[in-house]
């Protein structure tokens, strides 16, 4: 279940604007109305060469009958300048069954180059993001209530020692029924390489909700079958923001 961590993405989508050391939010995955994983992201300050900087930790795991069948236990860790949002260290842990990936990436922007551990020294673009600074960089960048339905942003991206472009379209508002009631969230469509998993490079559907700036849900159109990410919990230093 190659890349199955690129269908995680509306957990980056978590905003930057509380004042806090720690934030950490958790889902539950369910194909129907069965729990196929868990995937956690935690945001932390720090520091990286002597600057502000912000890590992004992010683990998605299959359980139950997913596990036997999938085996999913995914990592990616991502260190951004806190005034850029822009990489600086990208770290990708893949462990799928048998299927095992790992590479360490620097982002050297001031001479717009980067450093693989897989692949040496390469050219990058202005303003390259990776997979999971994209979505932060985007909210940083873009104000939602500003853009145009169906209005396509394009970042480009380093992912899997490939350099590639996301492109990300608004869809509008829609009011989403959850456990806490109903919720006005905006509707973001990203377009990503579609891999072994997704039906289309357009298979992903985020909702984020316009109030707590956090994901409310994400629907998956793949090949076996729909999948939803829930939103479980979202603390932060500690401390419960949503009730389940």
């Amino acid at each position: 279940m190659k890349n199955i961590a690129l269908l995680f993405l509306t957990l980056f989508l978590l905003t930057q604007t509380v004042s806090a050391k720690e934030k950490r939010v958790r889902f539950n995955l369910k194909f129907g109305f069965l729990k196929g994983g868990e995937a956690e992201m935690v945001i932390t300050d720090t520091t990286f060469n002597g600057k502000p900087a912000i890590k992004y930790y992010f683990n998605g795991q299959t359980t139950g009958l997913s596990n036997v069948l999938y085996g999913v236990d995914d990592t990616y860790s991502t260190i951004v300048d806190a005034e850029t949002n822009l990489p600086v260290k990208a770290i990708r842990d893949i462990k799928e069954n048998n299927y095992r990936w790992y590479n360490e990436t620097y982002f050297y922007h001031d001479r717009d180059s980067l450093n693989s551990k897989k692949t040496g020294w390469r050219k990058m673009p202005k303003n390259m993001v990776d997979i999971i600074s994209s979505f932060f960089y985007f909210v940083a960048e873009y104000n939602m209530d500003e853009m145009k339905v169906n209005e396509i942003k394009a970042l480009t991206s380093f992912h899997a020692d490939k350099i590639d472009t996301i492109a990300i379209k608004y869809l509008g508002t829609q009011s989403i029924k959850t456990q806490l009631g109903e919720i006005n969230s905006y509707v973001l469509l990203p377009s990503v390489d579609k891999g072994k998993l997704l039906m289309s490079s357009d298979g992903l559907k985020f909702f984020i909700s316009k109030e707590l700036n956090i994901p409310v849900m994400i629907e998956f159109d793949l090949k076996v079958g729909a999948l939803r990410a829930v939103l479980k919990s979202y603390k932060i230093d500690g401390v419960e923001q949503v009730d389940k």
